[in-house]
């Protein structure tokens, strides 16, 4: 069966990674995989919303540290250099899938109904929204293995938590819970074991029922907001506010506003 499993169900595509068997790790080949899904309902006009989810009981223990631990991510004929280099390589385009989720047009939601660690809780990081069975348990890790960071965790973490706390989050690496993270701004929603899946899936269908173009440009304004100046993102929005004008979203709200009557949005 495959690692990631793919299934688009009323404009909700949902990815499971699908390694339970090894705590939902992400190997290179399943980076590969989530970078090509990504990649493709970036451009699918019937994917309304991405969750992003795991197999079983975990959402994502990370990279494999059997691998690391063995020296199997090394070549081991090439020169220290050449292997280090080689190795950069592999890490930078696994991590990929962060960059897409963050950067997609449309909701990115990772439902976590179970522990997340390492990449695993920065991929959760990567994506719009989160929601946290409130027991599920969180943790940076990579300082309990003497690890640095990776899949853009040093980007998302001290945005959602402040910079101070996303030291205390790193450098220590506790545990925290999916209460715990919700009550520090980590997470969006957390519910408890018996409503999680059922909660899910409707914050799921209600976020495929927004309208996708513009939120879109809605993204595509607020991540440029965290690099460009004012005048470039006054720039953005009026172009973005003039394209989203010419959608059929908008011209039908527009009528059922002045009508007081409720709008279907069909990302289109």
């Amino acid at each position: 069966m495959s690692d990631l499993l793919e299934d688009l169900d009323n404009g909700v595509l949902t990815l499971t990674v699908n390694r339970p068997h090894a705590h939902n790790t992400i190997s290179p080949s399943l980076a590969e995989s989530l970078t090509d899904a990504l990649r493709h309902s970036a451009d699918d006009r019937d994917v309304r919303c991405v969750v992003l989810t795991g197999a079983g009981t975990i959402f994502s223990a990370g990279g494999d540290i059997g691998d690391q631990a063995s020296g199997a991510n090394f070549d081991q004929d090439a020169s220290p250099n050449a292997a280090d280099a080689a190795l950069v390589e592999t890490i930078r385009t696994g991590s990929d899938p962060a960059r897409l989720l963050h950067e997609m047009p449309k909701p990115t939601l990772a439902v976590i109904g179970g522990a997340a660690a390492g990449a695993g809780l920065a991929l959760a990081l990567a994506c719009d929204f989160r929601f946290c069975l409130d027991t599920a348990k969180l943790t940076t890790a990579y300082a309990k293995v003497g690890l640095s960071g990776d899949s853009g965790i040093s980007y998302f973490l001290p945005r959602l938590v402040g910079a101070a706390k996303a030291r205390e989050l790193c450098f220590l690496a506790d545990v925290i819970t999916g209460r715990e993270a919700h009550e520090m701004g980590l997470v969006t929603k957390v519910a408890a074991a018996d409503t999680f899946a059922e909660e899910a899936r409707a914050y799921a269908e209600y976020l495929s029922c927004l309208p996708t173009v513009a939120v879109g440009y809605m993204k595509e304004a607020l991540n440029a907001a965290e690099h460009r100046s004012l005048g470039d993102v006054l720039d953005l929005e009026a172009e973005n506010v003039v394209r989203a004008m010419r959608t059929e979203d908008h011209q039908q709200a527009a009528a059922a506003f002045v009508k007081k009557e409720p709008v279907t949005f069909k990302g289109r």
